[in-house]
C-alpha cells in the first residue's frame, strides 16, 4: 500500500527518481522496442539505446539505430509510436536467505517503460554509431572507432538508420526490497549471490540503511 505524503497524496516506494532511471538506462542499455500499433508486437526488437537529456538533466529522448531491413523500421515509419522497455537488475530471492520462517520468496527487479514517438534521422548515422561505441567501450579504453573497419564503413553505415525516440510518457518500477523489514533486508543483502542486485538494493534503500 503506498504511503501517504503530508499532503495526503500516495507515494509509490518502488517508483524511483529521475537519476535512478537515467542510471538504469546507462547500466542496462539493451531495450525492447516495439510498435504500439495493434497486431505488431511480433516486430519487437532488442536495441541498445542512449539517453539524451535537456539542460536540466531530464530525460527527453533516446538515441539508437537499427538495420534498415528490419521490419520494425517500416512499421515505425508508417506509425511512429513505440513502446520501449528497459530491464535492469533482477533475480530470485530465496527464503533460504532469510531467518524468518514465515517469509515467502520473491523476485526483485527494476524496469523502465517508455512511450515514445520515433523520428528516423539518416543524418545521425555516424553520430549514433560513434556515441554508442564510445559509451560501450569506455571501460576497455581501446580508442577504437567505427571508421577503424576501413573500406567497409560506408556500406555498414548505409545498412543502418539512426533514430531518436522522443519520450512522451515514462513509468518506472524498482522493486528492490523497499517493503522488507530492516532485518530481512540486511539478511538478503548479506547473503544474496548477485552483487549487481544487491548494489541496486542498497541504492534504493539507502535512506533506511544510512551509511
Amino acid at each position: 500500500m503506498p504511503e501517504p505524503t503530508p499532503s495526503g497524496a500516495p507515494v509509490d516506494r518502488f517508483q524511483g527518481g529521475a537519476d535512478d532511471v537515467l542510471d538504469l538506462i546507462g547500466a542496462f542499455p539493451l531495450a525492447w522496442v516495439a510498435p504500439r500499433h495493434p497486431g505488431s508486437a511480433e516486430l519487437a526488437t532488442l536495441l541498445p539505446l542512449l539517453a539524451q537529456v535537456d539542460a536540466d538533466g531530464r530525460l527527453v529522448s533516446l538515441l539508437g539505430h537499427m538495420a534498415r531491413r528490419n521490419p520494425l523500421h517500416a512499421a515505425l515509419e508508417a506509425a511512429p509510436a513505440a513502446m520501449i522497455l528497459f530491464t535492469g537488475p533482477q533475480a530470485y530471492v530465496s527464503p533460504g536467505l532469510v531467518s524468518t520462517k514465515t517469509w515467502a520468496p520473491t523476485w526483485n527487479y527494476a524496469q523502465v517503460r517508455i512511450e515514445a514517438e520515433i523520428q528516423f534521422r539518416p543524418d545521425l548515422g555516424h553520430e549514433a554509431l560513434d556515441r554508442l561505441t564510445r559509451t560501450m567501450d569506455a571501460d576497455h579504453q581501446t580508442g577504437w572507432s567505427p571508421r577503424d573497419v576501413g573500406d567497409r564503413y560506408d556500406a555498414m553505415e548505409q545498412a543502418i538508420i539512426a533514430f531518436e525516440a522522443k519520450v512522451t510518457k515514462l513509468s518506472a518500477r524498482f522493486k528492490l526490497g523497499q517493503d522488507e523489514s530492516e532485518q530481512t533486508l540486511g539478511e538478503i543483502l548479506a547473503r544474496h549471490p548477485d552483487p549487481v542486485l544487491t548494489h541496486w538494493m542498497l541504492r534504493m534503500n539507502k535512506s533506511r540503511l544510512g551509511d
